[in-house]
């Protein structure tokens, strides 16, 4: 068996040394980049060769890589590197790392052309002056192989290891049982439908009702499509702790059923919640755990290997043992594991790690994103850039000398756009030309500061700095996706204004992370309908659809839609009394543990006070403005098998989806609202804007992202094929053929007045009005 290691993983793999060093250098950009290499190269005359396809092999490796450039006439291979700052402040592991790729370019050249000897330089291009400093050794081919044989060597013994692995593996998954007796009902058709996508390398949506399995009936399909060579790895990407607490759960049931299972998974975690000093910077000088990091990550990459299951507590004990950085580690340990879990943003985002080391590793890689309703939100923040004014003005008051031209250009074109806005909030369709051009300014100055001296900014100007490149980058890829916004607040001296690039369809962003995926499965209980989201995620028109029947049955739902009454912005004060009378009727009639939701947290404390003065006995457990982790979870530990009350939460909140509550922990739910998006100039905006691109602005704006939360907000009641329960859906536009044909199959509904508790039959329900 084969083993393909490019150069640029074989050197880093060898030859890194020393501290990890994280003071932030600006890099060039890839566009710099690729001018810098670009300019050098056109420097040299006709005759010079680019990029330069070597490949050689080692025993079972297979090295490959493009050499940026020979010179025949000086009989010299060129590894060009661009910079900025001062050349003598780049850390020597870097220089050290440079050598070690040229000179097996060079080895692999001089093989390929049949040289005997070789002038072996580093090219380094300043990407602002233009300048460039070359460094050069002289070799003979004899020299250059046995750098080349002492790399290979070393790195040899972990490839063989990892060719051992990758037999085992395959080996263990397909004999590979499911973990339980038999599947659930709905699961196994899920499960053949992943299986299917996976081998055709087709993306996949696939909603599946809410308790059948989802994690497992997705996760095990790719790990037998493993199994068959058509994958490599697998990513399991959550949006909540609570999705990636299920996923963690899922590979513990996998190693319990098959306890000599040698599968590698690394669960990977934020950076802020792994770093274990965070009063210090990320270098060797401040942080005892950067201090040499590289010299002692090879045994803690070995030690890691060996736990097999790499959890948050476990990468973090390996670390510590070997006095490394665990959040480091774990992103180290992310090129070792065959399943890796973690946020969406590893994938997704615009600097997403694994989906970089899929472009760079060429791997064919299956990505299950669990919840995919809560994408694009996702998707839409990640994409979405802002500046507020007031930031602007404090760090312009006493700036480092060489920013102070370029941040003065910025606040003029600042205050040009806001002078003549007459309206707290306006949309552009194009984006200014002088604030971009000032932009780009800001950046550039701000990057040869920081390429001079680290540490020379306060973490104030740094995070300005992060900002203004997050827009920049933005700007270039601005198009009807996304608009540029200006909101004003305050007055006088307490005026401010917020500049905004906000996406609004991610599609252009995540169609080449789709495109790169052998295949891409997003699941949930609630993609009704399916076309909204292959539309605004950019997903390939061949992505495949499917949607799970349901195992439960219309009698474990009583389900109540309630016509009387109007959850409507104007309607809401004479709603509150006959909810609160509804509610307590309910709990009368089946005393247990209720939920009810409701649109804003204003709803929600109104119902409450109501509650309170009308229905005193009832016991309520309301929830809270941003309630802490610890708070939540309390919050949860009162719905126990034999408690009894109602729990008032926020539709779309931590309590809407991603909780479970089997049994009598929960007999019912009361959901006061549609769950439409507020109407505000930032959603009408976005309306016309849907309308413009699809055809479909109020149900792509409004009416899909409201029942999808209703939906999710009523699959906390029934959670097993035990479990009975009541739901009261409280509006009568839930009786509206367009909304009902969005709720799932299997709900019978059935239509009530909420005043007099009269039930009618659907002709007799009210009538669709206006939102």
């Amino acid at each position: 068996m084969k083993y393909n290691v490019a150069v640029r993983e074989l050197c880093e793999f060898v030859a890194k040394r020393g501290d990890l060093d994280l003071r932030f250098t600006p890099a060039p950009s890839a566009q710099e980049g690729m001018a810098g290499h670009q300019t050098v190269t056109l420097r040299r005359g006709a005759r010079y060769l680019t990029e330069i396809t070597l490949a050689g092999e080692f025993g079972p490796l297979q090295v490959r890589g493009r050499a940026d450039g020979y010179d025949p006439g000086q009989n010299q291979i060129d590894e060009i590197k661009t910079y900025r700052g001062r050349l003598e402040r780049m850390p020597e592991n870097h220089r050290h790392l440079h050598w070690a790729q040229a000179r097996i370019y060079g080895w692999l050249l001089c093989k390929t052309m049949e040289l005997t000897s070789l002038t072996v330089a580093l090219v380094y291009y300043h990407v602002t002056t233009g300048r460039e400093t070359i460094l050069r050794e002289e070799h003979t081919a004899t020299s250059l192989k046995a750098f080349f044989d002492e790399c290979c060597g070393t790195f040899l013994a972990w490839a063989e290891q990892e060719i051992a692995h990758q037999t085992t593996r395959k080996a263990a998954l397909t004999t590979l049982a499911f973990p339980h007796a038999d599947f659930r009902p709905g699961q196994r058709d899920l499960a053949e439908t992943v299986y299917k996508a996976a081998h055709t390398g087709r993306a996949l949506l696939a909603q599946a009702p809410t308790g059948i399995g989802k994690t497992m009936g997705t996760l095990f399909p790719l790990l037998k499509a493993v199994a068959t060579d058509k994958l490599d790895r697998v990513f399991c990407l959550a949006a909540k702790t609570s999705g990636r607490a299920l996923i963690q759960e899922s590979l513990t049931k996998l190693r319990r059923s098959a306890p000599d299972l040698p599968l590698r998974s690394l669960e990977m975690v934020a950076r802020d919640k792994t770093c274990e000093h965070p009063d210090k910077s990320c270098h060797g000088e401040s942080c005892p755990l950067a201090k040499g990091f590289y010299d002692r990550l090879p045994a803690a990459r070995a030690a890691a290997l060996t736990r097999l299951h790499m959890d948050q507590a476990t990468i973090r004990h390996v670390a510590l043992d070997h006095q490394i950085c665990p959040y480091y580690l774990s992103q180290e340990m992310a090129r070792w594991a065959d399943v890796v879990s973690g946020d969406y943003n590893y994938y997704f985002d615009s600097n997403a790690l694994l989906f970089s080391l899929t472009q760079m590793r060429d791997w064919r890689v299956g990505v299950l994103t669990d919840e995919a309703h809560n994408l694009i939100e996702r998707a839409r923040a990640m994409y979405t850039g802002e500046m507020a004014q007031s930031t602007l003005k404090a760090l312009g008051k006493n700036p480092p000398a060489p920013l102070k031209k370029s941040l003065k250009k910025l606040a003029h074109a600042w205050t040009d756009i806001v002078a003549t806005q007459t309206v707290p909030y306006l949309v552009y369709t194009r984006l200014p030309d002088r604030l971009v051009m000032a932009l780009m300014s800001v950046v550039a100055d701000f990057s040869e500061v920081l390429a001079e001296e680290p540490d020379s900014l306060s973490p104030d100007l740094l995070n300005f700095y992060f900002d203004a490149v997050h827009l920049t980058r933005l700007a270039e890829t601005f198009g009807p996706h996304s608009w540029f916004e200006v909101t004003l607040s305050g007055e006088g001296r307490y005026a401010d204004s917020v500049l905004r690039i906000r996406n609004i369809v991610p599609a252009p962003h995540l169609q080449p992370r789709f495109e790169t995926a052998q295949t891409a499965v997003l699941f949930s209980a609630t993609l009704n309908p399916f076309g909204f989201y292959i539309d605004t995620l950019g997903m390939p028109a061949t992505t495949a659809q499917s949607d799970i029947s349901s195992p439960f049955h219309p009698d474990q739902l009583n389900v109540q839609v309630v016509t009387d009454v109007s959850t409507r912005f104007n309607d809401r004060g004479a709603s509150i009394a006959p909810i609160a009378d509804l509610i307590a009727r309910q709990f009368a009639d089946a005393p247990g543990n209720y939920l009810a939701f409701f649109s804003s947290f204003d709803y929600l404390q109104q119902v409450e006070q109501a509650l309170r003065q009308r229905h005193p006995h009832l016991t309520l457990w309301p929830q809270q403005r941003q309630m802490s982790e610890p708070a939540r979870n309390e919050f949860l530990a009162r719905f126990t098998e034999s408690s009894a009350g109602v729990g008032l939460a926020v539709l779309g909140g931590a309590f809407a989806e991603g909780i479970d509550l089997p049994g009598s922990r929960l007999i019912g739910a009361f959901v006061a609202t549609l769950g439409l998006p507020q109407v505000n100039p930032v959603n009408e905006e976005m309306r016309q804007r849907m309308d413009d691109i699809f055809g479909t602005g109020y149900d792509y704006t409004y009416l899909y992202p409201g029942l999808q939360k209703v939906v999710q907000a009523a699959g906390r009641v029934i959670r097993t094929l035990e479990d009975r329960g009541t739901l009261y859906l409280i509006d009568d536009r839930f009786a509206q053929p367009r909304v009902r044909q969005l709720l799932p199959d299997w709900w019978q509904l059935q239509y009530m007045a909420c005043r007099t508790s009269r039930p009618i039959i659907p002709d007799q329900a009210s009538p669709p009005t206006s939102r």
